[in-house]
């Protein structure tokens, strides 16, 4: 796949897609809001600035509920932070949710799971002018960022005793440290530190190494039970990428970092349970 070849029409075009209202119930023409669960704070996924939302999970997100039956001005976006998302879910407080959402088992026993629409893995983010680090192994004796808590980094330091861990409240804390030399490296899922490194301050500055050490499938949630939903969704997934949509909203969100999805991208979705 080149994603470098999708062409500026393309892109276009997917954007006059997530503005074509169809009818439907739920948030087509009824008037009622359709709720999708996103990240906030997560650049080229997830991100919320003012009254603008933008990333590679949103523009998924307003094609999927395109093909639901759901317009665009429907949508209600709902801030959903990693431990809170089988919980929204369960409770009804969302309809879905797209927000780097990795398919797991034990999450399985609470909500269902559509796709995956994405592969990702986890990778380390460095400076653009360091050769030293290609993979975990270079990390002997360096300063690794993470978040606390994070289970990235934690999995890093098991594989590497030597890593220097310095764990920060926030990835935007750990990149401006970065930046400034204060640490050698972050590690997270690979889409996330391509986001970062999109960003218009960052760009030429960082790079994703791009020798990721886990797989992520993302996937996107629903209550239990909701089968026919799932299967619509997996077909919605399933003309994404069929028509070039999905090569264009990676290229649009993550492209400026020169980012490249990794092995099994564009994915199957799984059947539906």
């Amino acid at each position: 796949m080149n994603i470098r070849r999708i062409g500026a029409a393309t892109a276009a075009a997917v954007m006059a897609l997530g503005l074509t209202a169809c009818g439907g119930s739920d948030g087509g023409d009824g008037g009622e809001s359709f709720k999708v669960g996103i990240k906030f704070d997560q650049p080229g996924m997830g991100l919320k600035e003012g009254n603008e939302y933008t990333g590679f999970d949103v523009d998924v997100a307003k094609y999927v509920a395109d093909k639901l039956g759901h317009s665009e001005d429907s949508i209600e976006w709902v801030q959903s932070p990693s431990g809170q998302r089988e919980t929204l879910l369960e409770t009804g407080q969302v309809d879905m949710i797209i927000a780097t959402y990795s398919i797991t088992d034990s999450r399985k026993e609470k909500v269902d799971f559509a796709g995956p629409y994405f592969i990702a893995g986890q990778d380390l983010l460095v400076r653009a002018d360091d050769s030293s680090i290609s993979g975990p192994e270079d990390l002997d004796g360096k300063r690794l960022c993470s978040v606390t808590g994070s289970t990235s980094a934690q999995n890093v330091q098991e594989e590497v005793p030597g890593v220097n861990l310095q764990e920060f409240g926030t990835y935007s804390e750990c990149v401006s440290a970065l930046v400034s030399n204060a640490v050698d490296a972050l590690t997270t899922d690979d889409t996330i530190l391509a986001g970062y490194a999109a960003q218009p301050q960052y760009e030429g500055k960082l790079k994703v190494v791009g020798n990721t050490f886990s797989e992520e499938r993302y996937g996107i949630g629903i209550a239990k039970g909701k089968t026919e939903m799932c299967e619509q969704i997996n077909e919605a997934i399933t003309s994404m990428v069929d028509d070039g949509s999905w090569d264009a909203a990676v290229e649009e969100n993550l492209g400026p970092a020169d980012f490249t999805p990794g092995e099994g991208n564009p994915p199957t979705p799984d059947a539906c349970a």
